[in-house]
């Protein structure tokens, strides 16, 4: 096998890891082989089911007017609604027609290189289980609801659904350079928790967001939060939040602009010029930034979720 310093064939094999590059060690299951696929979906019960349902229903109740068009559009094309939680197979019938991705279980976080081998062959692996009572208004490990009501939808948006098959390829990049921290950002302020301006105000597209009651208004309502226009080259040199609601929000003018920003970048360069940590705080704003609102950050300075701040 190859290893990540070099391109396989436009990644249609699974590359072995350098010992040069650094990752977060993950443990295998037993169960699942190098591409850490199950072997099928979980049988889920009535009460998953149920959870599901519930979770879709309280979205739905405060998405509308927040969440990006092609999101909302993705839901309808995807009738992820229509009961219970979704069959990947089904789901990846109809998502492949649209823009030719699928739908693949996986048992929890998985490797970077997996991940980005995945992404690559427009593959989104979903966690293969769902949160329970007790943990249905935070789940720290993304769990069904998030990876399939989150992430799904927005892959049936043409050009999306490109950017995230050229960011599974620059992935391998990243590993190379040692940089997947600076990569990790960009996803994180993208993916997970874009923001895009549309005609009528800031809407989310980001799976963070929409797949929790809290963000949606908080990231494109509240005070605290800073809001600044995407720049590729800042938003890999910013720290991010893991376990709370982020301090600040990077708006895209539009996905072509987005895909643009990043498949047209010199990342060879770029990477070279990267410190291994982040240069600013999450909570910045610097000289460069185009600034469409410069937050409060009063959440954050009351100490956050764990004070019990109102969100702002």
């Amino acid at each position: 096998m190859a290893t990540v310093m070099e391109r396989i064939g436009e990644f249609e094999r699974l590359p072995d890891l350098a010992e040069t590059v650094y990752t977060a060690p993950l443990q295998k299951p037993a169960h699942v082989g190098d591409d850490w696929l199950e072997p099928r979906q979980t049988d889920y019960s009535a009460e998953d089911d149920r959870v599901w349902d519930d979770l879709f229903s309280r979205q739905m109740e405060i998405l509308p007017g927040r969440a990006a068009t092609a999101f909302m559009q993705g839901l309808e094309k995807l009738d992820l609604g229509r009961g219970g939680v979704p069959d990947f197979e089904v789901l990846s019938e109809e998502l492949g027609r649209l823009t030719g991705w699928s739908v693949v279980p996986v048992p929890m976080l998985i490797p970077d290189h997996v991940f980005f081998w995945h992404l690559a062959n427009r593959r989104f692996p979903a966690g293969n289980f769902i949160r329970t009572r007790e943990t249905f208004d935070y789940i720290q490990e993304p769990d069904v609801f998030h990876d399939v009501f989150g992430h799904v939808p927005m892959l049936t948006d043409p050009t999306f659904a490109d950017y995230m098959q050229e960011y599974g390829r620059a992935g391998w990049k990243a590993m190379r350079f040692n940089r997947l921290k600076a990569l990790g950002a960009l996803y994180w302020y993208t993916v997970e928790f874009g923001l895009i301006q549309e005609g009528d105000g800031i809407k989310a597209y980001g799976a963070g967001i929409l797949s929790g009651p809290a963000e949606v208004v908080f990231a494109t309502q509240a005070q605290s939060p800073n809001r600044i226009m995407l720049n590729v080259d800042r938003v890999m040199r910013t720290d991010y939040v893991i376990s709370d609601l982020q301090p600040t929000y990077f708006v895209v003018e539009s996905f072509e602009d987005l895909y643009h920003q990043t498949v047209e970048r010199d990342f060879d360069r770029l990477y070279r010029s990267l410190s291994p940590g982040f240069t600013y705080a999450n909570t910045a704003v610097i000289d460069l930034d185009d600034v469409l609102h410069r937050g409060t950050q009063e959440y954050h300075l009351r100490g956050g979720r764990g004070s019990g701040a109102q969100p702002v």
